[in-house]
């Protein structure tokens, strides 16, 4: 039995669920976001509640009761709340800056690299520190992985784009380790 699974997602009075055949479609104030639906569980809205419960116990349907919780709890928390990360440009000369649709990164390239803003997304610029939010989690987390590919931190010096709560595990330098 999943433990999250068995717990009912709650759905606040500002938020609209529609339960359709192959997708779920949650609206709120701050977006609209869908999940697809899984034919081995069964969805039933009442009462501002909507349990999920499995259609049989096989090891699949087990295995997809909490994840399908997890992503319309996900779904619902987006349209309210919305989700946030926040990455920080480290390095001498190192800027970031967001111009319209596009960021603007000069992480020690010959040329700065231009970052297209996906639709649903919205990017502030804070001196050195990028902050990437919208209401769908998944995509606020892989444009986020995407811009932190572009220079990933390096540990000796710790320079590149790294998550606010990101620790670099730093190394000693060449010399360092000669006695």
């Amino acid at each position: 039995m999943s433990r999250i699974g068995k717990m009912p997602v709650v759905v606040p009075a500002n938020v609209e669920v529609t339960i359709g055949a192959d997708t779920i479609n949650v609206k709120g104030p701050k977006g609209q976001v869908s999940t697809p639906v899984c034919p081995l569980i069964e969805y039933e809205m009442k009462d501002g509640h909507i349990q999920l419960t499995r259609k049989d116990e096989t090891r699949e349907s087990n295995a997809q009761h909490g994840l399908r919780r997890t992503l319309l709890h996900n779904c619902i928390v987006g349209v309210t709340e919305g989700f946030t990360k926040a990455l920080e440009v480290v390095g001498v000369g190192y800027r970031v800056a967001v111009k319209g649709p596009v960021i603007e990164l000069q992480v020690g390239y010959s040329h700065p690299v231009l970052v297209d803003v996906p639709d649903g997304i919205t990017a502030v610029a804070e001196g050195n520190v990028l902050k990437l939010s919208g209401a769908d989690k998944e995509k606020v987390g892989e444009f986020a992985a995407q811009i932190r590919r572009i220079r990933k931190p390096e540990p000796y010096k710790g320079k590149g784009i790294k998550y606010t709560t990101e620790t670099i595990r730093r190394k000693v330098g060449k010399s360092g380790g000669k006695k």
